[in-house]
C-alpha cells in the first residue's frame, strides 16, 4: 500500500514513525500561533496537509498519543478519527483537555497519530432470521468480568 500525502501548508509537516517499531505515524500541530486548551475544552488543530491511499479498502485512523493522554490529559473528542479513503481535504484533529490545568498546542508539536487500515466492504444484506449463538438472549456484561 502506497499513501501519497499533500500539504495544504507550507509549514506542514508530513507524518512519520518515530522509531522503526511505531505502529503510528505521529500526526503534527500546524499552527500560526499557539492554542491553549482549557480543562474540558475542546478545539480542532489544523494539521496542514491531507492524503490519498492508493487503495480504496483502507482507513486513515487517527488516534490519541498515550504520553499526552497519561501525562496532561489530552485525547481525542472522537476517541478515534476516520478517514476515509476518498477524503482529500484538510485534516483537523478534535483535541479535548481531560485534564486539571490549561495546556498549550504549539506548531509542530505531535498531536496524533495516524494507523493505516485494512477495512472489510461487506454486502449488505437484511433478513428477519439471524442464527442463533451459545450467548443466546444474554447482553451485555454476561460474559462477566473475570
Amino acid at each position: 500500500m502506497k499513501l501519497t500525502f499533500k500539504k495544504l501548508d507550507e509549514k506542514a509537516m508530513i507524518p512519520y514513525r518515530a522509531t522503526p517499531g511505531s505502529a503510528g505515524l505521529d500526526i503534527f500541530a500546524c499552527l500560526n500561533e499557539s492554542v491553549t486548551l482549557n480543562p474540558g475544552e475542546i478545539k480542532a488543530i489544523p494539521a496542514g496537509i491531507t492524503a490519498e491511499p492508493d487503495e480504496n479498502d483502507v482507513a486513515l485512523l487517527i488516534y490519541p498519543r498515550s504520553g499526552l493522554s497519561t501525562k496532561f490529559g489530552i485525547s481525542l473528542a472522537n476517541c478515534v478519527g476516520v478517514v476515509d479513503s476518498d477524503y482529500r481535504r484538510a485534516w483537523f484533529i478534535p483535541l479535548i483537555n481531560n485534564g486539571s490545568e490549561p495546556f498549550t498546542v504549539e506548531h509542530g508539536m505531535r498531536i496524533a497519530q495516524l494507523i493505516p487500515t485494512r477495512i472489510l466492504m461487506p454486502e449488505i444484506a437484511v433478513s428477519d432470521l439471524l442464527s442463533e449463538t451459545e450467548r443466546g438472549e444474554q447482553g451485555f456484561g454476561s460474559s462477566g468480568i473475570i
